[in-house]
């Protein structure tokens, strides 16, 4: 790999603010991330592929532990994980938050400790609770009141297992309905205002081998406004005050989730973690000082904030047609491996790198090689009209729901991952293979 020397870039702003801090030129037409050059990652892995930009996924942790330096701060694996995001998430002193019993024993076999991973999930299967128990993972989110009595059971009246009750405030927040998890009448978690939270509390304090060590709640995810926390704070309180009142509780930790929303576009807002973590504790204080509660221990789960900015997708253009008013672009990926354009309608602004061009920009929509009308990547979006077959183009903001949603949609396989740092590139993650689909095929 060429390594990009400071003294021969030139460092990126305006349309190219939502790329790494990394991100340089170094001569017309060609860019670097982590002083690699991405036309060098594409010859050497191929495409598709993505690119994650280590230092960039290291100074967002840090940027957290600065805001919120009195927080316990959880990485939310389901973004994208990976060993070595699990290291580098256990270096950078974060601790987990896992959905499944195969992301929690990927972590504790990269060497993660369990007492820092918290278990999530509104329908965790007799597996992942008993990798729960038999690993000693932290704490465990009891999503539904069916959850308390077969995690008692299978702790054992001499067993003991620290766990939290994901509530809903009853708040509507995020990017889009389908992922906003705060509101009533949805899959997740336990309602505050029918009682149903109440209940489940009382029936686990009822089970002396289940520690209550707080609540939770996550209000959805692509959030760019302080207010919602705000409120689900003041309504959290408020519960824990009644609980306090009924049972003399004093619940210790107070989960706000994540969903802190990030920019895809040059222009578009991103939730400003600085007025976040000082609002949020200012709130906190107030209600519980108003309540007569001690503060307690407060606890958040960023996945995309972390992860998304560090990572870039890089796509071959295979085709480009003219069709009526429209030309698409079409590239050697799509939706089996970025699926939140047809599940969200979500828009990004891919670049053509590699080459000089001094032509024109027009409007274009880059599409998938799937077959499925839906497979759009990125639509109505300017590139340079001489763009052609072999050309390169770079999907920034890549990091987190790509790889981690792919599927296998028309048996393609899923792209590599390389990590760039220092003028260097590493395979993270290797390409998903024919024989790797044709080895699970076991039957005729």
């Amino acid at each position: 790999m060429t390594t990009v020397h400071d003294t021969a870039v030139t460092t990126f702003a305006g349309d190219l603010s939502v790329w790494p801090a990394s991100t340089t030129e170094p001569r017309p037409g060609d860019l670097a991330v982590g002083g690699v050059l991405l036309a060098e990652v594409a010859d050497r892995f191929g495409t598709p592929v993505y690119v994650l930009d280590e230092a960039e996924v290291r100074d967002r942790c840090r940027l957290y532990r600065d805001a919120f330096s009195d927080t316990e701060i959880l990485y939310a694996a389901k973004a994208f994980l990976c060993r070595a995001m699990i290291h580098w998430m256990q270096e950078e002193g974060l601790g987990l938050d896992v959905c499944s019993a195969g992301e929690l024993e990927l972590a504790v076999t990269t060497g993660f400790p369990a007492e820092r991973i918290v278990l999530h999930g509104n329908a965790k299967s007799p597996r992942d609770l008993e990798s729960a128990l038999r690993l000693g993972v932290g704490r465990i989110v009891i999503d539904s009141p069916s959850e308390i009595a077969r995690l008692a059971a299978a702790v054992g009246p001499d067993g003991h297992q620290k766990v939290m009750v994901r509530v809903v405030p009853g708040i509507s927040a995020g990017g889009h309905e389908k992922i906003r998890t705060g509101t009533e009448d949805q899959k997740f978690g336990l309602s505050i205002s029918d009682g149903y939270a109440q209940h489940a509390i009382a029936r686990i304090l009822d089970q002396p081998q289940l520690e209550l060590t707080g609540l939770h709640c996550h209000l959805g995810s692509q959030i760019t406004s302080v207010k919602p926390y705000l409120a689900a704070v003041r309504r959290i309180v408020g519960l824990m005050a009644r609980l306090h009142e009924q049972h003399g509780l004093l619940l210790p930790e107070l989960d706000l989730g994540g969903g802190h929303g990030i920019a895809y576009r040059p222009g578009e807002q991103a939730l400003d973690l600085t007025t976040l973590a000082r609002k949020v504790r200012a709130e906190l204080a107030e209600a519980c000082a108003a309540a007569g509660l001690p503060v307690p221990r407060l606890i958040i789960e960023p996945g995309r904030a972390i992860a998304g900015p560090a990572g870039i997708a890089l796509y071959r253009v295979l085709a480009v047609k003219r069709t009526g008013s429209h030309t698409y672009v079409a590239v050697d990926g799509g939706m089996s491996d970025n699926p939140r354009p047809a599940l969200y309608g979500v828009r990004y602004a891919p670049r053509l790198v590699g080459r000089r061009t001094t032509a024109d920009r027009a409007p274009v929509t880059v599409v998938g090689r799937h077959c499925e009308a839906g497979d759009v990547l990125a639509t109505d979006v300017e590139l340079p009209a001489d763009v052609h077959p072999g050309d390169l183009l770079a999907v920034p903001v890549a990091g987190a729901y790509h790889l981690s949603m792919a599927s296998g949609y028309n048996l393609v396989g899923r792209p590599p991952v390389a990590a760039v740092r220092d003028g260097h590139a590493r395979l993270l993650v290797r390409r998903e293979s024919l024989d790797d689909i044709r080895s699970r095929d076991v039957g005729l």
